[in-house]
């Protein structure tokens, strides 16, 4: 008969082996919010100023920063919103920027320039 300390190391093992397995079969779903292609003009020059007085992190949009480039309203909206999102936890409807924005699920992320 097993003694009372290997059941208890016994069962010790068997839960930590099964939180194992459960983090390892956990996929995480990451999404992004970027602008919408059809996006454009002062709505979205406002909703990234908005952004990036706001909370998001818009020093990378900075001339030499690491999404500067390409240095267009869209691409700079896209990484502002995405920022903003972030910082707001993705918390529902801050995704939205005026139906300017949308959740993406494939990562925006290009060169040197990571999204959040």
């Amino acid at each position: 008969m097993a003694s009372p300390k290997s059941v208890s190391v016994m069962l010790m093992l068997t839960i930590v082996t099964t939180m194992i397995l459960m983090n390892v079969m956990i996929i995480e779903a990451r999404t992004w919010c970027v602008v919408r292609s059809s996006a454009a003009g002062p709505q979205l020059q406002n909703a990234l100023n908005y952004a990036c007085s706001n909370g998001a992190n818009c020093r990378p949009l900075q001339p030499g920063g690491s999404c500067y480039n390409p240095n267009t309203l869209q691409a700079h909206a896209s990484y502002a919103f995405d920022s903003y999102y972030m910082n707001k936890h993705q918390a529902p409807g801050s995704c939205s920027f005026g139906g300017l924005a949308s959740i993406a699920v494939t990562d925006p992320s290009y060169g040197s320039c990571r999204y959040p």
